[in-house]
């Protein structure tokens, strides 16, 4: 047999932090973990290693057989949910998710087919510029409606509990533990808790029931495997609450690089579902998702939670969502006119 070629390590902008992947044991562990689960399919692996470490994630790219890539994920002990909700997610919505070739629980690992073309490297060859976003957000919100029947069971596998009810003392505990936020910042976030009392208890009464929360649905979280089709993976910063709380990244990433303008459009494309054939008016829905996008800031904040490093090497981006929070006003998706 052919020695291993060195595998090539990407750290990003991140350098040396704690990284489980620099442990020899644990590296060999999730390696032989690898090599076990391929050849439980028939399959070995074989070629160089990609290994793209960040604080939040191990990911390992290894072909197998020459028949093309596999990919190994590893979630840090907070986040390590993950590899039981894609397992379950393929169960219930297997036409919309990538489905692991294998998972393990307990460490939080996964092992994933490919996906194909990610959205962001096909995004301007079909129809031009911002429209390419409207099918893939339709298709994200009947997945969430798919899933609200199982919103229990979504928690049970450990996913953050993100529903409105939760979120005022998930923000009391988020405030309190940051160490980013100098005591001046924390009271005046503290002062403005009356709002986010009225903005969840308005968010309540929407009767939109609470589902599964990608909380980072970027251009880089889906792929479009063939034309008209998305498939949506990468569930590490997921919680059960709002569905419109999802709204909150893409919009973002249409707004930097289109421009506001094309936001009403985006967000009634993702609305159209949810409609339910005219059962709830257009103007109830878009109100539900200016008050989600606002409290979907709070995801975020905790999303930054999960790394390897501990919480307190993300305190500095959970303290930009925070401030986020009551920014004036997070997404202006509002039609005008």
């Amino acid at each position: 047999m052919a020695p291993q070629e060195p595998d090539v390590v990407d750290r990003g902008r991140y350098g040396t932090p704690a990284n489980p992947w620099d442990d020899p044991r644990w590296r060999s562990a999730a390696l032989s973990w690898i090599e076990s689960r391929l050849a439980a399919r028939g399959s070995r692996p074989t070629g160089p290693r990609r290994v793209r470490l960040r604080p939040w994630s191990v990911l390992v790219r290894t072909t197998v057989d020459g028949r093309g890539p596999v990919w190994f994920k590893a979630a840090p002990p907070a986040g390590a949910f993950e590899a039981g909700l894609t397992a379950a997610l393929a169960g219930w919505v297997p036409d919309q998710v990538l489905a692991p070739l294998a998972v393990d629980t307990r460490r939080g690992w996964s092992l994933l087919p490919d996906g194909g073309a990610l959205f962001r490297d096909v995004r301007d060859d079909g129809p031009p510029g911002p429209r390419a976003w409207e099918e893939p957000l339709r298709q994200y919100a009947e997945t969430q409606r798919a899933l609200v029947p199982y919103a229990a069971r979504i928690g049970e596998l450990g996913v953050p509990d993100g529903r409105a009810g939760a979120l005022p003392g998930l923000f009391d505990r988020l405030v309190e533990a940051n160490g980013a936020l100098d005591g001046a910042e924390k009271e005046r976030l503290r002062a403005a808790r009356p709002r986010l009392v009225e903005w969840c208890a308005e968010l309540s009464e929407t009767g939109i029931g609470d589902s599964l929360d990608h909380s980072d649905l970027h251009d880089g979280q889906f792929f479009a495997p063939k034309e008209g089709r998305y498939t949506f993976f990468d569930w590490g910063d997921a919680l059960v609450g709002h569905p419109f709380s999802s709204l909150l990244v893409p919009l973002r990433t249409a707004r930097e690089r289109y421009g506001a303008e094309v936001l009403p459009r985006l967000r009634d494309a993702y609305l159209e579902p949810w409609t339910d054939a005219g059962r709830r008016t257009p103007v109830e829905l878009r109100r539900a998702v200016d008050l989600a996008c606002r409290l979907a800031a709070i995801g975020r904040a905790l999303s930054w939670g999960r790394l390897f490093a501990g919480p307190s090497e993300g305190a500095a981006e959970s303290a930009y969502w925070l401030r986020e929070l009551f920014a004036e006003p997070p997404v202006p998706a509002r039609k005008t006119g």
